[in-house]
């Protein structure tokens, strides 16, 4: 019965919602509300640069409300823990296939902890690395190399991994980059203009990219 809700009410949601982000809430401890200014501004920049039309204030969604299936994107980041039971893998799931789409972004030391719980919701997939020529690249702004370094950890090279469903795109995790951090206000981390330019692109592209698939 559940599953059957699920999927009517995702229908019936992509449907009638607009193209908004939501950011998502996780249980297991991770900080799942770190970077509060990075969203509303990765949000006005596509409004104002690539004709988008989304709500400034982007709303907060749990992993197991049917609330998700209102959005065609969700953003999630954090630093540490992740944690989903059945039910919300199953809830992620259903939203993933039938139409949506997740970016993680982590923001560092999160990735141990949120790939675990990605076997719930795709058991038998594992993470792919998009190549550097994907359209994901190239949406709106031109990375030729692929997924931009916006903040340095452990000197390991940025990657934009994947989860497919049917041959579509439906989870984005961004590692080594931490966009997030670039999407903040100014202040936040006085990352350089050219740096934070850069994140506020690929973050644009990602949303048209959704937005068009």
């Amino acid at each position: 019965m559940k599953l059957l809700l699920s999927l009517f009410f995702s229908l019936y949601s992509f449907a009638i919602f607009s193209q908004d982000i939501a950011i998502l809430k996780y249980k297991g401890g991770g900080d799942w509300y770190s970077n509060p200014t990075a969203l509303p501004n990765l949000i006005k920049f596509c409004n104002k640069n690539i004709n988008t039309k989304i709500n400034e204030k982007p709303e907060t969604v749990e992993v197991g409300s049917i609330d998700i299936f209102q959005f065609p994107l969700l953003h999630m980041t954090g630093h540490g823990n992740v944690f989903f039971n059945e039910e919300e893998a199953e809830n992620l799931r259903n939203y993933l296939i039938s139409g949506g789409f997740l970016h993680i972004d982590d923001n560092y030391g999160m990735k141990q902890y949120v790939t675990k719980e990605l076997k719930k919701v795709f058991p038998n997939q594992e993470l792919k690395e998009l190549p550097a020529n994907h359209d994901i690249f190239k949406t709106s702004y031109k990375f030729p190399k692929g997924l931009p370094k916006i903040h340095e950890h452990d000197g390991k090279r940025p990657q934009a991994l994947g989860l497919f469903y049917e041959n579509r795109l439906v989870l984005l995790l961004t590692i080594e980059s931490d966009l997030g951090d670039g999407w903040e206000d100014k202040e936040v981390h006085n990352d350089p203009e050219d740096v934070r330019l850069k994140a506020l692109q690929m973050g644009a592209n990602i949303v048209k990219y959704v937005f068009e698939n």
